[in-house]
């Protein structure tokens, strides 16, 4: 088959290098792609975005089937465009419609999806600038922290969480006052929790599911979980106070739930769905769905799945999951994200790399690169990831973090201290 991946970040290097591996995968191509990701197939320059381009590109191509990495496309309604035209409508997407993206595209749908179905979640309410002074009067007696978030997409910025009622009600009208877009046109109020994070992702074709590996990501930029959040430092997999019967609470509390509440709010949901929870005591909430693999925890995920992913996906669109039988590898991935100096802040680009081919124990998937004349640049803010797949945890900590040490470019920053809160 001729595969057409959209996405240029660290998940597609991850998914471009684990579907390169498939018997069924004769050409593919990554739109837009990166640095590392010719190495598996073919980059296209092409905006995930620009639906219109990408049909043309399908046509002229042969293009078999389209796997979507990023939310954007998935929110704007890219598996709707090809349904909805003839020429494409025989091609399969992997991703949700329009319909199921939303569950990431507003968080006010999401969590009246959460509550409609008897999900478990933390409390919240929704507000928008029409009832701003309402907004202010519920933060003046809602315990404290509190979390506060933009209700559409802010690029993994629209998150806040306040310590004091002054800031809430000051960020509150930040956000409806357009601090982050039309994506904070509507915020909600959430209460925060305390406990532990981690993800859970499931691979659906609407009516059966496939269980993922579980990761933990490390959004902060410091060691010891200190400084501003980021897209992610780092992740591991499996997650270690994640037992079997924890797990077991998740899928009968959370993703069951969440799959036949699909079903009942007839929402035709094709692909992936991302379970941000926090475990409670014993108890897992969720806090967050996102429409597609989170990134850096793809990096942890995908190399510990033995299966075919690109029969993974053959069988989602033929909604035959059923029949598979998902094998993971039982040892531990980490991955440690290389970034540019001044990130999540301001950043320089362009900045050569060195010394990727001396890597002992580690895969590295490209993230925030380009490649020009044969060399490797910076052209992001999170730039590699490198994962290590070992026996134990400690090892591919270990791994990963020397051979992180290994890559070199002028500036370059990572976190020495990923997955160690779990040892």
């Amino acid at each position: 088959m001729n595969i057409l991946l959209l996405g240029s970040g660290g998940r597609e290097s991850a998914f471009a290098w684990k579907m390169s591996q498939s018997e069924q995968c004769s050409k593919l191509f990554i739109a837009p792609g990166n640095g590392g990701t010719a190495a598996y197939g073919k980059n296209v320059n092409l905006n995930p975005n620009d639906f219109e381009a990408i049909k043309k590109f399908a046509l002229a191509e042969d293009i078999n089937m389209v796997v979507v990495g990023p939310e954007e496309p998935l929110v704007r309604g890219i598996h709707d465009f090809f349904v909805e035209d003839e020429q494409l409508a025989h091609i399969p997407v992997i991703g949700p419609k329009k319909e199921g993206a939303i569950l990431e595209g507003s968080k006010d749908f999401s969590k009246e999806f959460m509550a409609r179905h008897g999900i478990p979640t933390p409390g919240s309410k929704s507000f928008t600038n029409e009832t701003l002074q309402e907004g202010l009067a519920y933060l003046e007696n809602h315990s404290l922290p509190v979390v506060l978030k933009a209700d559409g997409l802010a690029a993994g910025k629209g998150v806040l969480i306040c310590e004091t009622t002054a800031d809430a009600q000051s960020e509150l009208q930040l956000m409806l006052g357009g601090k982050f877009g039309t994506a904070g046109s509507l915020v909600v109020i959430e209460e925060y929790l305390t406990g532990i994070e981690l993800s859970v992702f499931v691979l659906t074709d609407g009516d059966h599911y496939v269980i993922l590996p579980e990761a933990k990501d490390y959004k902060k930029i410091g060691q010891g979980d200190s400084g501003l959040n980021t897209g992610g430092m780092g992740s591991v997999s499996p997650v270690p106070f994640a037992d079997e019967k924890f797990l077991k609470e998740v899928e009968d509390t959370i993703i069951i739930p969440t799959i036949n509440g699909l079903k009942k709010d007839n929402i035709d949901y094709t692909g992936f769905i991302f379970f941000g929870l926090f475990k409670v005591g014993d108890k897992p909430m969720i806090i967050e769905y996102n429409c597609r693999m989170g990134d850096p925890e793809t990096e942890s995920v995908i190399p510990r799945v033995e299966n075919d992913l690109v029969e993974l996906f053959v069988a989602t669109s033929q909604k035959r999951l059923k029949d598979i039988e998902l094998v993971i590898n039982p040892k531990s991935a980490a991955t440690v994200m290389i970034v540019a100096g001044g990130y999540p802040g301001d950043y320089e680009k362009g900045k050569a790399i060195t010394g990727i081919e001396n890597i002992r124990k580690s895969l590295a998937f490209h993230a925030g690169t380009t490649q020009e004349s044969g060399v490797i640049k910076s052209n992001g803010g999170r730039v590699l990831a490198v994962t290590s797949v070992q026996d134990n945890m400690f090892e591919a900590l270990q791994s990963a973090t020397a051979d992180a040490a290994r890559i070199y470019f002028d500036g370059k920053y990572f976190r020495e201290d990923i997955g160690f809160d779990l040892m």
